[in-house]
């Protein structure tokens, strides 16, 4: 495992979330959305999804690839 890249990848998560995750939460209230917001909230989650998506893969490859030696 690549601790490196972990934290990298752990990163990357956090700025997504911090990104993105405000979106996708559940806004309280009885107000039926329009269909722009649903659109809107759509585009919204494949944009999420498709990024979390490559965020797997790379933690998958941290997980398998062996640490970075230092240069030097």
């Amino acid at each position: 495992m690549d601790p490196q890249r972990m934290k990298d990848v752990y990163e990357r998560i956090e700025i997504l979330d911090d990104r993105l995750g405000h979106r996708l939460r559940g806004r309280g209230g009885p107000a039926r959305a329009t269909p722009e917001q649903i659109e809107d909230r759509l585009r919204d989650l494949v944009d999420y999804t498709s990024e979390l998506r490559e965020l797997v893969r790379d933690l998958i490859v941290a997980i398998g690839a062996r640490p970075q030696t230092p240069a030097g």
